[in-house]
């Protein structure tokens, strides 16, 4: 008899543990659907540039992850200035962050007056030159 109740318990404490098992299974796949479904429709804040043309301001705006600007007209922002090269410089969204990439234009890449030599992190109001062209960054809601 006591071999009969030994069985049923050893029954039991498997059959407790796949279900333990089961339900912590369900629950790292419900976790894992709910987060990439919730990166899958995170946006980049929007990106604007502030252009100073003379006495005017020509603004950017850009939703996108990653920005080219340059004088070649495929570029997402296409600048018709002779000192600024045909793909001058990155701008992209990583790791919750805006940053900028000097593209080995000829005229260089500046960040509030430093010149860009690696990926360099962008805030809010910073200046960035690409050749003669200078921009004023302006980084989240509508500017």
């Amino acid at each position: 008899m006591s071999a009969i109740i030994l069985l049923v318990l050893r029954f039991a404490s498997a059959v407790t543990l796949y279900i333990f098992l089961g339900w912590a299974l369900y629950t790292m796949w419900q976790d894992i659907k709910s987060q990439s479904a919730e990166l899958a429709f995170r946006q980049p804040p929007i990106l604007t540039l502030l252009e100073k043309i003379n006495e005017h301001t020509k603004k950017h705006t850009f939703r996108l992850i990653e920005i080219i600007i340059g004088r070649d007209p495929a570029c997402d922002c296409s600048l018709d200035e002779p000192t600024v090269s045909a793909k001058h410089a990155r701008l992209y969204f990583r790791q919750g962050q805006w940053w900028v990439e000097d593209l080995h234009s000829t005229n260089g890449t500046f960040l509030n007056n430093q010149p860009v030599l690696s990926p360099t992190v962008l805030a809010s109001n910073d200046h960035l030159s690409c050749g003669q062209v200078n921009f004023i960054l302006k980084i989240g809601s509508n500017h």
